[in-house]
């Protein structure tokens, strides 16, 4: 909260805050989207194009967060089948773990409109 924001907001803020939740006033909020967009993202790694249409959907799906099983109820596929395809995203993109793969997608914004 900002010191000149009206008594309204410091009120709700207060309330939002007691539930648990987090709150940025819209001023900050314009500030931190403004210097956000700024930076510079890496440019995504060529072996993004080695991937199939399907391990993309599952890529898309990783960096969302969901788990092995919600994939595979999203994508109409096994869990079996989900795994394989994580294999091979791993491997393609020379990466350790499905936390490397997030952090990848994050930081070249590969899926901005999904996510």
């Amino acid at each position: 909260m900002l010191k000149d924001d009206p008594p309204e907001q410091l009120l709700a803020a207060i309330r939002v805050v007691a539930g648990g939740d987090a709150l940025l006033s819209p001023a900050v909020t314009k500030r931190v989207i403004k210097r956000f967009t700024r930076i510079p993202q890496p440019e995504p790694p060529r072996q993004l194009d080695d991937l199939t249409e399907r391990e993309l959907d599952v890529f898309r799906l990783i960096a969302r967060g969901l788990s092995n099983a919600e994939i595979g109820r999203e994508l109409y596929i096994s869990d079996t089948t989900v795994k394989t395809h994580n294999t091979h995203i791993l491997q393609k993109l020379d990466l350790r773990d499905r936390v490397q793969a997030v952090v990848l997608a994050y930081e070249t914004g590969l899926f901005d409109t999904a996510v």
